[in-house]
């Protein structure tokens, strides 16, 4: 595509610059030229860095600076001062045709525009039946976040995991955050995908020593809805590191109450804890007494099963219960006020961890 790109462009050119120039890809071999019957030729083997620009054998030659993927060099027959401006001009104008026939042509930017939201919803089958693109097939976006700086690139990993082009999209959206938008059988199991997630999480922490948390949308069954679970897959991410901070992998479906939770205004969060509790109940709360209430949750308000998981006597147990529910009001060994607990304990978790304000 690139050779009839460039090729296109020189024949525009050729007749403003008396001298034979052209493009050659790296492996030295002319793809596009203002004399046609050199194209497929070899030049001499030789090393170039971005933008630098080089004499050699009688031809002036320019890298294109802004060049993705393959790597392409100009050149301008001669080795004068004339040479060169061309050289240089015509990287430029090269590199920068390149650079806006990928933004409008590449299929990985199209699914980038989509799940960013940056391309209206009636242009997206125009333009997936330009690039001849199978808009109908099922497609998961799994979150990939970075937690800490590290030095190897997440993006080249998960790309090396994924390098069906056809299929999958990694995509960069930011420093920290890399995107996977990957194809799925109809029906396939959410399990499924989370154990894909699970084992991207294991290679990335077992072979290279960096810790990333894994977002998983909803699958879909068409484009428009990709941006969905983008965000989907953001909100679980959000929703994760507040309510399931020892949690590597967090799926939207599994979200639960905790989504709802993190949906509502915090004015209505701390309407609700007022009208719940008496004024600092949950605060005066110690670190045993929380950790006596979740395990009496874990184990379905069973007084017996959770006095034998915590190693303490039933009434000991019982006693805690009836100091829990003169601090609070609430009884938990009721199923009602068990709830209203539940629930009390995540709204009081969501407000501190310092939400935007409605």
């Amino acid at each position: 595509m690139a050779n009839r790109l460039f090729q296109g462009v020189i024949h525009q050119m050729k007749d403003s610059i008396d001298r034979t120039f052209g493009v050659i890809d790296e492996n030295y071999t002319i793809i596009a030229c203002s004399e046609l019957g050199k194209i497929g030729e070899t030049v001499e083997a030789f090393t170039i860095t971005a933008n630098e620009l080089i004499v050699l054998g009688g031809l002036t030659y320019k890298s294109l600076a802004s060049s993705q993927g393959a790597n392409y060099t100009v050149f301008v027959e001669g080795e004068d001062l004339l040479a060169s401006k061309y050289a240089s001009v015509l990287a430029v104008s090269f590199a920068n045709i390149k650079f806006y026939y990928d933004e409008k042509y590449d299929r990985g930017n199209f699914i980038k525009n989509i799940i960013l939201d940056n391309i209206l919803p009636g242009d997206i089958y125009l333009k997936a039946r330009e690039l001849y693109f199978n808009s109908d097939v099922m497609r998961t976006v799994i979150l990939i976040r970075s937690t800490e700086q590290t030095e190897i690139s997440i993006y080249d990993i998960v790309q090396n995991l994924f390098p069906d082009k056809a299929k999958d999209f990694v995509i960069s959206i930011n420093e920290n955050d890399i995107a996977l938008v990957k194809e799925t059988k109809p029906g396939i199991d959410p399990k499924t995908v989370e154990k894909l997630a699970s084992s991207i999480a294991d290679t990335i922490s077992g072979e290279f020593y960096a810790h990333v948390v894994i977002g998983i949308g909803t699958t879909v069954d068409n484009l428009k809805d990709l941006a969905r679970s983008f965000k989907e897959a953001q909100t679980a991410l959000e929703v994760g590191k507040v309510f399931d901070t020892e949690k590597t992998i967090v799926a939207y479906d599994n979200l639960g109450i905790a989504r709802l939770i993190y949906q509502l205004p915090t004015t209505l969060c701390e309407t609700f804890l007022r009208e719940v509790f008496k004024l600092g109940s949950i605060e005066s709360l110690d670190q045993e007494t929380l950790f006596t209430i979740q395990r009496f949750f874990e184990n379905n308000l069973n007084v017996s099963e959770t006095s034998r998981r915590l190693f303490v006597h039933r009434n000991t147990l019982v006693y805690r219960l009836e100091k829990i529910k003169k601090i609070t009001g609430l009884d938990l060994r009721e199923f009602d006020h068990a709830i209203i607990f539940k629930i009390a304990l995540m709204v009081n978790k969501y407000l501190k961890s310092n939400p935007i304000k409605y």
